[in-house]
């Protein structure tokens, strides 16, 4: 029986539970992965926070996934640069797209676009080490950071703002992001949360995690948390937390993160940079479901906002996108016969890695049903690699993905620490190479 051929285009957790369990399936199958960076893995590589390496050990699953007969990695390889949409149908019976959701959303607000105003995912990114984000000039030169956001991404930044030298330096962040907030002058780290504290999206463990902190106070008002009841298992056990957090007396450490609830941005002022942040307070209407402004405003100085208010999906060249929704419109992951969407690009920028799981795998079911009914075919037997080797297209194989992982861990061993990252294109590409 001829196997069937299938391209996933993305390279993040949802691209290989969908490859993972293409390859467990009873009909004989061939995965290609294609991705736009040198290297696998997406957010657990480059969205994990550094001192999270309990997380990111799923890339050993991942690895045992790439290890199978018939999965194949194609590193630097672009949608729309090297390979097109329509190329892809034509010579695969299926594509997968799991492209996450590459950009964020914005506040809206008047001096969002002043120098120091940034998206949380970008700061994300630099101390990480994508090689995309590394000449950002982020300046910690400051002693009061706003954080604008109620869920993990904006905790993980306030936390590794907040993270003594001696926590940083047995993690994978890039040097340049060590010195950075190791040499920061930062005292205060606040966190604006639009909502109530039985509203905020924050996960338990990680809003524990804040309180173990080496050198930083945690700051809750015990006002803010008054009345406040939860809606479910999660929201009453960060207020049990916050409640700890709202009773210690700050200890004097070299940083505090200070939460605030139900207020929002309106403006960030500054002349050539940010220098102050205007709030609003909110009050909360339909038991929670909605914060109102109120005629009382706030001015915080601050040298740096970062916004953590979401993610959105960005449409690929070709690809049928829905503008509104932000995601590739879809019916349990089926686009129509042969074209499918997987992740964040499937049902938006929600859940931990591990939902990601039961998401590819109702994609998956979907492409097999299609394949058992008959309705897969391609047009064309050409292989992917003879069109970008005629394109004159560098792809990244898996045995060149391996070489730039045993070059970083073995920069990092000698310094007790996972890996150090190459951070630039020329880098990665040389130790692909090599």
């Amino acid at each position: 029986m001829t196997p069937l051929r299938v391209a996933v285009v993305g390279s993040g957790p949802a691209g290989f539970y969908a490859a993972g369990h293409l390859l467990a399936s009873d009909l004989p199958v061939e995965v290609d992965m294609i991705e736009r960076l040198p290297t696998p893995w997406g957010l657990v590589r480059l969205g994990v926070a550094p001192d999270h390496p309990n997380i990111k050990a799923v890339s050993r699953a991942f690895e045992k996934i790439s290890a199978q007969p018939g999965f194949r990695f194609f590193g630097n390889v672009e949608l729309g640069r090297d390979v097109t949409h329509e190329e892809l149908t034509r010579i695969y019976d299926a594509v997968i797209y799991a492209v996450g959701a590459q950009t964020d959303r914005q506040l809206g607000i008047p001096g969002e676009e002043l120098p120091g105003s940034w998206a949380a995912t970008e700061f994300v990114a630099w101390y990480n080490g994508h090689p995309d984000f590394q000449a950002i000039p982020f300046d910690l030169n400051t002693e009061r950071v706003v954080v604008v956001g109620a869920g993990n991404v904006a905790l993980d930044v306030a936390r590794m703002l907040a993270l003594a030298p001696g926590e940083l330096a047995p993690t994978d962040t890039t040097d340049q992001a060590i010195a950075a907030i190791n040499d920061s002058p930062l005292r205060e780290i606040v966190l604006l949360a639009r909502r109530g504290p039985a509203q905020a999206a924050f996960t338990t463990p990680e809003l524990k995690e804040m309180g173990e902190l080496a050198d930083a106070d945690v700051i809750v008002d015990a006002a803010d948390l008054e009345g406040a009841i939860g809606t479910d298992t999660n929201s009453e056990r960060n207020l049990e937390v916050l409640r700890q957090y709202a009773a210690r007396e700050p200890a004097g450490k070299r940083r505090a993160v200070v939460f605030r609830f139900c207020v929002s941005p309106v403006e960030i002022r500054g002349a050539d940079r940010v220098e102050e942040i205007e709030i609003v307070h909110n009050e909360l209407v339909d038991g929670g479901a909605r914060a109102v402004p109120t005629d009382r405003h706030e001015t915080i100085e601050c040298g740096l906002v970062f916004r953590s208010v979401g993610y959105l999906g960005v449409g690929l060249p070709g690809v049928p996108f829905d503008e509104a929704k932000c995601v590739i419109p879809n019916d349990r992951g089926r686009v129509e016969p042969g074209l499918y969407a997987a992740g964040w690009i499937k049902r938006g920028p929600t859940g931990v890695i591990g939902t990601n799981k039961k998401d590819a795998t109702e994609t998956v079911e979907q492409l097999l049903e299609d394949a058992r009914a008959g309705l897969l075919h391609r047009d064309s037997d050409e292989r992917l690699e003879s069109l970008l080797e005629e394109r004159g297209a560098e792809a990244v194989m898996y045995g060149g993905w391996e070489a730039i992982d045993l070059e970083e861990r073995t920069r990092g061993e000698p310094h007790g620490r996972p890996r150090i990252k190459l951070c630039s294109w020329e880098e990665l590409l040389a130790a692909a190479r090599g």
